[in-house]
């Protein structure tokens, strides 16, 4: 291994700062080949089942009518599940350190919104602790254009079994 000389302008990286890249890293191998495998992959923009523009892997920002290369779609699915994951951690910054359950509720962000998942049942159940609730009321969100669907009820049952997986001990509530 190769050390380079600290630039001038570059402040050292701190063991936290470092222990945040490698959280969001191990959130990102979890998040990004489910959310991919969920949404599918369009090149081609489309309206998705309630009227929205999406291309690619589910994205919905900034769509431009024009055929996006594969390289295009990846790097718009790297980018989104870590805008929509810090999002996430900013919300519940509990989750950090807890990959599983953070990739799920990213995926859950990814798919409602960020202002959705910010009033969501489950960003309120992470914040109180109840991860299991949290879990629990992923399941809640199975509507689309005020009708359930068959996909996103499919979809909510594989987010909460990573949710549940490697789960955290609850805080003791009273």
């Amino acid at each position: 291994m190769k050390i380079e000389p600290m630039q001038p302008d570059k402040k050292p990286v701190s063991k936290k700062q470092m222990g945040a890249g490698a959280a969001i890293v191990a959130m990102l191998a979890i998040a990004t080949p489910f959310v991919a495998s969920w949404e599918g992959k369009s090149n081609d923009p489309y309206k998705d089942i309630v009227g929205v523009l999406t291309v690619c892997y589910g994205e919905t920002r900034n769509i431009q009518h024009r055929r996006y290369s594969d390289a295009e779609c990846s790097a718009m699915l790297q980018d989104g599940l870590g805008d929509f994951g810090e999002a996430v951690a900013k919300r519940n910054p509990e989750l950090r350190g807890h990959p599983n359950q953070w990739a799920a509720a990213t995926s859950l962000a990814y798919n409602i919104g960020k202002s959705a998942y910010n009033r969501s049942t489950v960003a309120k159940r992470f914040e109180q602790g109840r991860w299991r609730s949290a879990c629990d009321n992923f399941l809640s969100w199975k509507y689309a254009g005020g009708r359930v669907v068959k996909g996103l009820v499919n979809r909510r049952h594989a987010e909460r079994k990573i949710c549940l997986t490697n789960l955290p001990k609850e805080r003791n509530l009273k």
